[in-house]
């Protein structure tokens, strides 16, 4: 049903990471691909003040649609990410959140790249500054209460 929300359990979050690690990852890798060629860009423009006429304007068509390309490729990975209700955060550390449940309100399950399993959350307010450790039984995400059963 569109517009409902997928809450995870630890377990149900921890198994998608193979592949949450391999999009995000790509995201990382794709974002720092973005942000160079859009860098190259305003260097481009910065020293050519001239516009279309000059000699960097050929230059200038193909890095555009070089960068039009890049965006759409993250825009893509973004939107897998999407599709699986997980919510993309920081696109340097790789950051994201899976929505869950805990003592009957919402919470995120909190996970980034470089981290083995989902192992933090945090109030939906809080954010990554508001990281709890799982491990210290602060959170029980059973199937039960995420599943409203």
């Amino acid at each position: 049903m569109a517009g409902t929300r997928k809450y995870y359990t630890i377990e149900e979050a921890n198994q998608t990471l193979p592949f949450v690690k391999a999009v995000v990852a790509d995201i990382v890798r794709q974002y720092r691909e973005v942000s160079d060629r859009r860098d190259r860009l305003e260097a481009i423009r910065k020293r050519d003040k001239k516009g279309r006429d000059s000699v960097y304007s050929e230059e200038v068509a193909h890095i555009e649609q070089e960068f039009e390309k890049d965006v759409r490729v993250l825009q893509g990975f973004l939107d897998e990410l999407n599709a699986l209700g997980v919510e993309f955060k920081d696109f340097e550390k790789g950051l994201l959140d899976f929505w869950s449940k805990m003592d009957g309100r919402d919470v995120f399950l909190c996970w980034h790249l470089g981290e083995d399993e989902v192992s933090h959350w945090h109030e939906v307010d809080a954010g990554f500054a508001g990281r709890q450790s799982l491990l210290a039984g602060s959170a029980t995400g059973t199937d039960e209460e995420v599943n409203g059963a």
